[in-house]
């Protein structure tokens, strides 16, 4: 017997404990692909069949997986890829029957929120969003972070393409395989749930955290103590639109997996499109509350303006009654009264000084100083 032939059982025996690891520290979804059994260079991180719920044992190519798959009764292949190139999509789509257009999508990663069908195989697009944390909201602040979420559905298979870092999905497939079988048993519908559940529970966390710097911002517009924050208003409505376009779009394409489902797992999508529904109106209200934020900031600059414009008005009437006094005394008259008086002098100063100290108790009072 040879050595490999000897070490073969041990490496078996590892191959399942290495996976679940994996997946629990989320390795699986990693974006170089490194997971046991597939090419450091590959974009696949993970590739299983599953038997009425179960992980099968085993290392499977894409290949190999599908012909598992298609021997067994009950079973499907879960094929997870991170950012594929075109050689590879193209290979994985020969082997699982997938359509060129869908395929030339999952490549470029580019498209809207769509649900299409291509014979038996449908192809769900969605976009992910992850929240920036940052310690102060500016004008270059990057607040949403966006990705995209590509499903192909079959009937004994789902395809999972990721593009980007955010809504990872080693943790929703190691949640399905550990408490979940009974979802996982419905087939690759569940999965393309689980998955959409994940994304959908993404733009929610995105939203409340996006709240939270709007109270800051609108906090920050009545603290006179803070400089202007309308270039921050802008860059938030800016990432606001980016988070938009990834939410409101997938509206219509849950709509029509509601219809398509069967009724055992369309349940499941309702409440996946009822989060979103929420999410919508959230993030609508977002757009109405920064408006309001940034025209209240805009009036406040128009008052603090007539302001400042009243202080200076009311200074130079003050300015004014000193010019009087020395141009009516330095027009250049032989006779003029008080010119020759003693106390012509102190007198014009008691006169000026009286003048400015009443004009300018009375502006206080009407609010100018």
């Amino acid at each position: 017997m040879s050595d490999r032939e000897r070490n073969r059982p041990l490496s078996r025996a590892l191959a399942a404990p290495l996976r679940a690891m994996n997946r629990v520290l989320g390795a699986a979804d990693s974006p170089n692909g490194a997971l046991t059994g597939h090419g450091a260079g590959s974009a696949v991180v993970d590739c299983a069949v599953y038997v009425a719920g179960q992980r099968q044992p085993g290392d499977h190519s894409p290949d190999e997986a599908l012909k598992v798959a298609c021997s067994q009764e009950n079973a499907f292949v879960w094929l997870g890829l991170h950012e594929p190139g075109e050689e590879e999509m193209a290979a994985i789509a020969r082997t699982y029957g997938l359509h060129e257009l869908a395929v030339e999508d999952a490549v470029k990663a580019e498209q809207r929120p769509k649900l299409e069908n291509f014979g038996s195989v449908h192809f769900l697009v969605m976009r992910t969003a992850r929240y920036v944390p940052h310690s102060q909201l500016t004008e270059t602040s990057q607040v949403v972070e966006t990705g995209q979420m590509m499903i192909f559905v079959g009937e004994q298979f789902v395809i999972t393409v990721r593009h980007g870092d955010a809504s990872e999905m080693g943790s929703v497939r190691a949640d399905l395989e550990s408490s979940r079988a009974d979802l996982l048993e419905q087939g690759p519908w569940a999965v393309a749930y689980a998955v959409t559940d994940r994304v959908v529970d993404h733009y929610v966390a995105v939203a409340d955290k996006v709240e939270v710097d709007l109270d800051q911002i609108e906090e920050g517009v009545f603290a006179r103590d803070q400089a202007s924050p309308i270039p921050a208003i802008y860059q938030m409505k800016r990432e606001l639109v980016e988070f938009r376009r990834a939410v409101t779009p997938l509206q219509r394409p849950l709509a029509m997996i509601v219809a398509l489902v069967p009724k055992r797992i369309g349940k499941y999508f309702r409440d996946v499109q009822d989060h979103l529904t929420r999410t919508v109106e959230q993030v609508s209200s977002f757009d109405d509350l920064l408006n309001s934020i940034l025209q209240a900031r805009l009036a406040q600059v128009t008052v603090d303006q007539n302001n400042d414009m009243r202080k200076i008005a009311a200074w130079a009437a003050i300015a004014t009654v000193w010019t009087a006094g020395a141009g009516i005394y330095g027009m250049n008259f032989k006779f003029m009264p008080e010119l020759d008086w003693q106390y012509g002098y102190p007198a014009w100063w008691t006169v000026i000084l009286i003048i400015s100290v009443l004009l300018y108790r009375a502006l206080r009072r009407s609010g100018w100083l």
